[in-house]
Protein backbone atom coordinates (compact mmCIF):
# COMPACT_ATOMS: atom_id res chain seq x y z
CA UNK A 1 0.00 0.00 0.00
CA UNK A 2 1.00 3.62 -0.05
CA UNK A 3 1.53 3.61 -3.84
CA UNK A 4 -0.46 6.33 -5.61
CA UNK A 5 -1.32 5.84 -9.27
CA UNK A 6 -2.63 8.30 -11.83
CA UNK A 7 -5.04 6.09 -13.73
CA UNK A 8 -4.78 6.34 -17.53
CA UNK A 9 -8.11 5.36 -19.12
CA UNK A 10 -6.42 4.92 -22.50
CA UNK A 11 -4.34 1.98 -21.29
CA UNK A 12 -5.75 0.60 -18.00
CA UNK A 13 -9.25 -0.49 -17.14
CA UNK A 14 -9.81 0.31 -13.49
CA UNK A 15 -12.82 -0.07 -11.24
CA UNK A 16 -13.87 1.09 -7.81
CA UNK A 17 -16.39 -0.62 -5.51
CA UNK A 18 -16.75 -0.69 -1.65
CA UNK A 19 -19.34 -0.31 1.08
CA UNK A 20 -20.27 0.83 4.27
CA UNK A 21 -21.16 0.59 7.05
CA UNK A 22 -19.84 1.55 5.31
CA UNK A 23 -20.39 0.76 3.20
CA UNK A 24 -18.19 0.94 0.06
CA UNK A 25 -14.55 0.09 -2.04
CA UNK A 26 -11.58 -0.16 -4.43
CA UNK A 27 -9.80 -0.06 -7.82
CA UNK A 28 -9.27 -3.13 -9.96
CA UNK A 29 -7.45 -3.60 -13.29
CA UNK A 30 -8.78 -5.54 -16.26
CA UNK A 31 -8.65 -5.35 -20.06
CA UNK A 32 -7.85 -2.21 -22.05
CA UNK A 33 -10.40 0.57 -21.53
CA UNK A 34 -11.87 2.53 -24.40
CA UNK A 35 -10.69 6.13 -24.38
CA UNK A 36 -14.18 7.55 -24.10
CA UNK A 37 -15.01 5.49 -20.99
CA UNK A 38 -13.90 7.41 -17.92
CA UNK A 39 -16.13 6.18 -15.10
CA UNK A 40 -16.62 2.85 -13.36
CA UNK A 41 -20.05 2.29 -11.81
CA UNK A 42 -20.67 -0.53 -9.35
CA UNK A 43 -24.01 -1.68 -7.97
CA UNK A 44 -23.50 -3.77 -4.85
CA UNK A 45 -25.70 -6.82 -4.31
CA UNK A 46 -27.01 -7.14 -0.73
CA UNK A 47 -27.59 -10.88 -1.04
CA UNK A 48 -23.95 -11.50 -1.97
CA UNK A 49 -22.34 -9.07 0.48
CA UNK A 50 -21.54 -9.72 4.15
CA UNK A 51 -20.85 -7.30 7.02
CA UNK A 52 -19.63 -9.14 10.10
CA UNK A 53 -18.45 -7.79 13.44
CA UNK A 54 -16.41 -9.10 16.36
CA UNK A 55 -16.45 -7.57 19.83
CA UNK A 56 -13.94 -8.79 22.40
CA UNK A 57 -15.45 -9.48 25.82
CA UNK A 58 -13.95 -10.48 29.16
CA UNK A 59 -14.72 -14.20 28.90
CA UNK A 60 -15.65 -14.62 25.25
CA UNK A 61 -16.05 -12.94 21.87
CA UNK A 62 -19.32 -11.59 20.53
CA UNK A 63 -19.80 -12.29 16.82
CA UNK A 64 -22.57 -10.87 14.68
CA UNK A 65 -23.58 -9.39 11.37
CA UNK A 66 -25.42 -6.50 9.74
CA UNK A 67 -27.25 -6.43 6.42
CA UNK A 68 -26.43 -4.24 3.45
CA UNK A 69 -29.45 -2.28 2.21
CA UNK A 70 -27.97 -0.95 -1.01
CA UNK A 71 -24.81 0.49 -2.48
CA UNK A 72 -23.86 2.45 -5.57
CA UNK A 73 -20.34 3.66 -6.29
CA UNK A 74 -18.94 5.75 -9.12
CA UNK A 75 -15.25 6.43 -9.71
CA UNK A 76 -13.49 8.74 -12.15
CA UNK A 77 -10.81 6.46 -13.58
CA UNK A 78 -8.47 9.30 -14.47
CA UNK A 79 -8.46 11.26 -11.19
CA UNK A 80 -9.50 8.71 -8.56
CA UNK A 81 -12.36 10.93 -7.38
CA UNK A 82 -15.21 8.81 -6.03
CA UNK A 83 -18.86 9.33 -5.19
CA UNK A 84 -21.89 7.26 -4.27
CA UNK A 85 -23.43 5.86 -1.11
CA UNK A 86 -23.33 2.56 0.78
CA UNK A 87 -26.21 2.01 3.22
CA UNK A 88 -26.21 -0.56 6.04
CA UNK A 89 -29.35 -1.41 8.02
CA UNK A 90 -28.50 -0.62 11.65
CA UNK A 91 -31.60 -2.46 12.86
CA UNK A 92 -30.43 -5.69 11.22
CA UNK A 93 -27.66 -6.26 13.79
CA UNK A 94 -27.74 -9.89 14.92
CA UNK A 95 -25.33 -11.58 17.35
CA UNK A 96 -27.50 -14.62 18.03
CA UNK A 97 -28.78 -13.40 21.40
CA UNK A 98 -32.18 -11.72 21.12
CA UNK A 99 -32.07 -9.86 24.45
CA UNK A 100 -28.54 -8.61 23.87
CA UNK A 101 -29.37 -7.51 20.33
CA UNK A 102 -32.44 -5.61 21.45
CA UNK A 103 -30.36 -3.70 24.00
CA UNK A 104 -27.63 -3.04 21.42
CA UNK A 105 -30.14 -1.57 18.97
CA UNK A 106 -32.10 0.41 21.53
CA UNK A 107 -29.34 1.70 23.85
CA UNK A 108 -26.13 1.73 21.80
CA UNK A 109 -27.08 2.24 18.16
CA UNK A 110 -30.45 3.88 18.90
CA UNK A 111 -31.82 2.62 15.61
CA UNK A 112 -35.14 4.45 16.01
CA UNK A 113 -33.23 7.73 15.63
CA UNK A 114 -30.42 6.48 13.40
CA UNK A 115 -31.73 3.62 11.22
CA UNK A 116 -28.85 3.68 8.74
CA UNK A 117 -25.06 3.44 8.82
CA UNK A 118 -23.59 4.93 5.65
CA UNK A 119 -20.31 5.27 3.82
CA UNK A 120 -19.65 7.94 1.17
CA UNK A 121 -16.44 7.38 -0.83
CA UNK A 122 -14.33 10.42 -1.73
CA UNK A 123 -11.11 9.18 -3.33
CA UNK A 124 -9.27 6.00 -4.28
CA UNK A 125 -5.54 5.27 -4.63
CA UNK A 126 -4.46 1.80 -5.67
CA UNK A 127 -2.41 -0.55 -7.78
CA UNK A 128 -2.75 -3.99 -9.39
CA UNK A 129 -1.16 -7.01 -7.69
CA UNK A 130 -1.61 -9.88 -10.18
CA UNK A 131 -4.13 -11.12 -12.74
CA UNK A 132 -7.44 -9.54 -11.85
CA UNK A 133 -6.36 -8.77 -8.28
CA UNK A 134 -5.71 -5.36 -6.75
CA UNK A 135 -5.08 -3.45 -3.55
CA UNK A 136 -6.47 0.01 -2.91
CA UNK A 137 -6.76 2.69 -0.26
CA UNK A 138 -10.23 4.22 -0.16
CA UNK A 139 -10.89 7.48 1.68
CA UNK A 140 -14.45 8.36 2.61
CA UNK A 141 -16.96 9.48 5.23
CA UNK A 142 -18.53 6.95 7.59
CA UNK A 143 -21.71 8.16 9.26
CA UNK A 144 -22.53 6.27 12.45
CA UNK A 145 -25.06 7.25 15.10
CA UNK A 146 -25.65 10.59 13.39
CA UNK A 147 -22.01 11.73 13.33
CA UNK A 148 -19.51 11.74 10.45
CA UNK A 149 -15.96 10.36 10.59
CA UNK A 150 -13.36 10.30 7.83
CA UNK A 151 -11.88 6.82 7.47
CA UNK A 152 -9.36 5.12 5.20
CA UNK A 153 -10.07 1.55 4.06
CA UNK A 154 -7.22 -0.71 2.95
CA UNK A 155 -8.99 -3.04 0.55
CA UNK A 156 -8.18 -6.21 -1.36
CA UNK A 157 -10.21 -7.24 -4.37
CA UNK A 158 -10.62 -9.28 -7.51
CA UNK A 159 -12.26 -8.50 -10.82
CA UNK A 160 -13.51 -11.31 -13.08
CA UNK A 161 -15.28 -10.04 -16.17
CA UNK A 162 -17.84 -7.58 -14.86
CA UNK A 163 -17.97 -9.14 -11.37
CA UNK A 164 -16.09 -7.42 -8.57
CA UNK A 165 -15.41 -8.77 -5.05
CA UNK A 166 -13.72 -6.62 -2.38
CA UNK A 167 -12.78 -7.35 1.23
CA UNK A 168 -11.48 -5.21 4.08
CA UNK A 169 -11.35 -4.85 7.87
CA UNK A 170 -12.20 -1.70 9.81
CA UNK A 171 -11.60 -1.13 13.53
CA UNK A 172 -14.25 1.28 14.86
CA UNK A 173 -13.62 3.06 18.21
CA UNK A 174 -17.34 3.38 18.85
CA UNK A 175 -17.10 4.62 22.46
CA UNK A 176 -14.60 7.32 21.44
CA UNK A 177 -17.06 8.26 18.69
CA UNK A 178 -19.80 8.92 21.24
CA UNK A 179 -21.76 5.66 21.40
CA UNK A 180 -22.75 4.20 24.75
CA UNK A 181 -20.34 1.74 26.37
CA UNK A 182 -22.25 -1.58 26.34
CA UNK A 183 -20.13 -3.23 29.05
CA UNK A 184 -23.12 -3.31 31.37
CA UNK A 185 -24.90 -5.42 28.74
CA UNK A 186 -22.07 -7.75 27.71
CA UNK A 187 -20.02 -7.62 30.95
CA UNK A 188 -16.60 -6.07 30.20
CA UNK A 189 -16.14 -5.52 26.47
CA UNK A 190 -13.68 -3.76 24.21
CA UNK A 191 -14.26 -0.10 23.39
CA UNK A 192 -13.74 -0.80 19.70
CA UNK A 193 -15.32 -3.28 17.32
CA UNK A 194 -13.69 -5.10 14.41
CA UNK A 195 -15.79 -5.05 11.24
CA UNK A 196 -15.02 -7.42 8.34
CA UNK A 197 -16.68 -6.71 4.99
CA UNK A 198 -16.98 -8.76 1.83
CA UNK A 199 -18.80 -6.88 -0.93
CA UNK A 200 -19.77 -8.12 -4.36
CA UNK A 201 -21.32 -6.29 -7.26
CA UNK A 202 -21.69 -5.78 -10.99
CA UNK A 203 -19.54 -3.20 -12.77
CA UNK A 204 -20.51 -1.11 -15.78
CA UNK A 205 -18.43 1.43 -17.71
CA UNK A 206 -19.66 4.89 -18.62
CA UNK A 207 -18.43 8.03 -20.36
CA UNK A 208 -18.29 11.31 -18.49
Amino acid sequence: MGVTMRWNPDSIRTVFCIAVVTTALAWGPAAALAAETQRAVCELEPGKSAIQFTLEAALHRVHGAFALKRGTLVVDLDTGKAEGLIVVDAASGDSGNRSRDQQMKASVLEVQKFPDITFSPLHVDGHPVRDGAFEARVTGILQLHGTEHQVVLDTHGHLVGERLTVTFHLLIPYVEWGLKDPSILFFAVSKQVDVAVTAEGAVTWAAQ
